[in-house]
């Protein structure tokens, strides 16, 4: 079909905005709207003020930079403040975890090979996107 790209057993259109995409609760105040391809998963991450993303490691490289807010980011030993413009590198298996502040965080995330384990995560009802607000540029 033209403009329509196919994913694992679904056509889904080849653009989208983020408004558009489904809403995966990730963990407790943590939503993820992502676009997958064959060999990435890219994903705008919600955190809402004062969440925690528990220590985790997965078989996925991760790659992210922050949009909005600010957290407390420890991967392996490393742990430090990232605010909007910072970035992260984790290779695959690597432990890491995130706090935010009370204002919350939204980022972007990059796995390869794509994050097939957040296909069995709860969807949550359309909702609006923190990022990008109305108004702002995206």
């Amino acid at each position: 079909m033209d403009g329509e790209t196919s994913g694992p057993g679904v056509d889904v259109p080849a653009l989208r905005g983020v408004a558009g995409l489904d809403v995966l609760d990730i963990w407790e105040g943590v939503v993820a709207r992502r676009v997958e391809g064959e060999r990435i998963t890219l994903s705008v991450v919600e955190l809402a003020p004062d969440s925690i993303v528990p220590e985790h490691r997965h078989p996925n490289e991760q790659l992210g930079i922050v949009l909005r807010g600010g957290l407390r980011f420890r991967v392996g030993d490393e742990e430090r403040e990232l605010s909007p413009g910072d970035t992260w590198t984790i290779p695959g298996g690597v432990p890491h975890e995130v706090h935010t502040g009370p204002d919350g965080a939204v980022l972007i995330d990059v796995f390869s090979p794509p994050r097939r384990d957040w296909d069995a995560a709860p969807r949550s009802g359309p909702r609006p996107p923190v990022w990008p607000a109305d108004g702002e540029p995206a």
